[in-house]
């Protein structure tokens, strides 16, 4: 079934055309994702869609009844209500009326009375009680901190927030634009999942190549105004691009070729234009409106690093240091030893520590305790995430030469509107100011920045937030080429295990372990790891249970001649023994497929009365297992 559909779509900005009679289907059941460079118009592409944006041309048709959601690149700011409330606004009105209610019953002998007899009468009016039940599923569902504040929430929690907004209406199609920015890893993982549990049609823009890979069913690439469609996941995507992309050269080339032997013939001598073909005239004609009105593909930003003197082969000694935010450990008796062309990420949930770790090392922050030692001869690069070393009201231009008309590459001098040419900026947006710019250009602006700075010591926190995914590729290049030390701090799992050797994993309370190898080598070790654990844990308690069931061998060794005497049961409490593990095995298998149940795609878009009462029953059958686990090993002690 087509839920949206563009036929012959026209949108221009000026002389900057979106979409050149765009054809396409969005159907149901599909996860569509929308790729292109920066600045091709995806976001613009999503508010056609939902009819946020008008085209200028052609048609637009969209499934009577289809009911949408967004989740918007950007968080909402200053909102200092509950996180109920948030969720609640999702439904618009009656979500409005839901959340006031909500917010009087916790009032106590303060609330309103009549007015919550008011909102009582709304409710009804509208079924609005079982759009609350809704919302409490939804919160539970993505376990959320229902009376927090959403101001009190970091950014991930905040989109967690935003995303039960967006679900809680049970949209046909849902729509996210960017919606992995800012996430750990770790929230980028647990999105994935709540997205492919997600029943309706999703349609979403990222430049987080593993998650596209993870999650998409089909690749929409949006190029100079065009849509180009392929069925299948990103890698085979990426292969049918760069044959797309050759076989687009080699056509224009024979154009070209076509078009200047019709231009040799067209200024032939006078003699040879008296006899000259008037359909070959007007067919030159054509060739030369077709030529003007080619877009000719963005150029790929030239990224060169300026290099400097190695550094001392020790780059930094740390030995049991230690820092923390308060009662909030964020480094703890951390030692190691990092040298010259380590090349290192650091990886693990926000606020776990990895921004205060880098300014340890670099002198930003003094350890609580233990002792650091800095080697010699450091020349330090920093890319903040913050962007604190651009000034939104100076230009590009003055951001990156410090006012100046030239800067120097390589020992050589380079006017700094050819420079910024290399980093995809012509030569009117070099005077643009920064505070105008988007975040994927600002990102260039800094990458500009900072790599006219000598530097043996590379130091990148979250560098590829807002990058396009062909600039994200030629920074990968040219960070493997790098001959320095390197310490980065990302959330890209591809970006990752194509840059660093080696990791450190924050994994709470300040404690931080050292791994050799990318992110998929880390995790596939963790993951082996968790499975042996769960492995070993199942053989002891299928093992305590044999050994329950099954009767004592016979001593081979002679017995004493005076054996303790043994403890006896009661028959009722031996009986009550035998039957244990039998009881244990059932409400596990009642535990298993109350599970199944909810981890079902459909389960949360069930009855909320129904949906509760799984849920219940699955608390309660975990709680049945725990009492029966301990009444039995309180049994075998009194019989041992």
């Amino acid at each position: 079934m087509v839920l949206v559909s563009l036929k012959q779509a026209e949108l221009a900005f000026g002389d900057h055309v979106l979409l050149d009679k765009v054809d396409l289907d969005i159907h149901s059941g599909e996860r569509v994702c929308i790729v292109g460079r920066n600045g091709e118009g995806k976001s613009t592409l999503l508010k056609v869609l939902t009819g946020e944006v008008t085209t200028d041309d052609g048609v637009i048709q969209r499934l009577d009844m289809l009911s949408m959601a967004t989740l918007q690149q950007a968080l909402p700011e200053k909102v200092d209500i509950p996180v109920y409330d948030v969720v609640a606004q999702g439904l618009g009105q009656v979500g409005e009326d839901i959340a006031r209610y909500h917010e009087e019953t916790h009032k106590g002998e303060h609330a309103d009375l009549n007015l919550m007899e008011k909102l009582q009468t709304r409710i009804e009016a509208n079924d609005g009680w079982s759009w609350q039940q809704k919302v409490e599923a939804i919160i539970q569902r993505l376990d959320l901190p229902a009376e927090r504040s959403f101001a009190e929430l970091s950014g991930g929690w905040q989109r967690r927030v935003m995303l039960a907004r967006a679900l809680v209406v049970e949209p046909d199609l849902l729509i996210l634009d960017e919606p992995t920015n800012h996430m750990d890893i770790a929230t980028i993982k647990w999105l994935e999942e709540q997205l492919k549990q997600f029943s309706g049609t999703l349609v979403f823009i990222s430049h987080d190549r593993a998650f596209v890979q993870s999650l998409a069913t089909r690749i929409v690439e949006l190029d100079r105004g065009h849509v180009y469609i392929w069925q299948g996941d990103y890698l085979s995507f990426i292969e049918y691009r760069e044959k797309r992309l050759e076989d687009e050269a080699t056509q224009n080339a024979l154009f070209d070729k076509r078009l200047a032997e019709e231009e040799k013939w067209i200024r032939q001598g006078i003699k040879a234009r008296r006899t000259r073909n008037e359909g070959r005239v007007e067919r030159l004609k054509e060739m030369r409106n077709e030529r003007g009105a080619r877009r000719e593909r963005q150029g790929t930003a030239n990224i060169n690093m300026t290099s400097t003197d190695s550094s001392g082969k020790i780059v930094f000694e740390a030995t049991d240091i230690s820092y923390a935010w308060g009662d909030q450990p964020q480094v703890a008796h951390f030692s190691t030893i990092i040298q010259r062309g380590d090349r290192i990420g650091l990886v693990g949930p926000n606020g776990a520590g990895k921004s205060t770790l880098l300014k340890l090392l670099l002198g930003q922050l003094q350890p609580q305790s233990g002792e650091l030692r800095v080697g010699t001869k450091l020349e330090v690069a920093y890319f903040d995430q913050s962007r604190h070393m651009l000034d939104g009201n100076k230009s590009i231009a003055d951001n990156v030469a410090d006012g100046k008309d030239h800067v120097e590459v390589n020992g050589q001098s380079r006017h700094v509107i050819g420079y910024l040419g290399d980093f995809l900026f012509p030569p009117e947006r070099a005077r643009t100011p920064v505070r105008a710019l988007s975040g994927g250009e600002r990102n260039r602006v800094l990458l500009a920045k900072l790599f006219l700075k000598p530097c043996n010591l590379l130091v990148m926190d979250e560098p590829t937030n807002d990058l396009d995914v062909e600039t994200l590729e030629l920074l990968e290049e040219r960070l493997m080429e790098y001959q320095g030390t390197l310490l980065l701090v990302s959330h890209d799992r591809a970006f990752l295990d194509n840059v660093v050797t080696q990791l450190l994993v924050f994994e709470g309370d300040g404690h931080i372990d050292e791994q050799t190898g990318g992110y998929s080598d880390w995790e596939a070790r963790h993951l082996a790891k968790q499975a042996a654990t769960k492995a070993s844990q199942k053989a002891g308690k299928q093992q305590k249970q044999s050994q329950k069931s099954t009767p004592k061998a016979a001593a081979v060794a002679p017995a004493p001649a005076k054996p303790p005497a043994a403890k006896k049961l009661s028959y009722k409490l031996q009986r009550e023994l035998d039957q244990l593990p039998e009881q244990i095995a059932a409400a596990e298998a009642r535990r298993d497929a109350l599970a199944a149940t909810t981890h079902a795609a459909d389960f949360y878009a069930g009855d909320a009365d129904s949906v509760q009462a799984v849920l219940a029953e699955l608390a309660a059958a975990e709680t049945a297992i725990e009492q029966l686990e301990e009444r039995w090993l309180e049994l075998e002690e009194m019989a041992s």
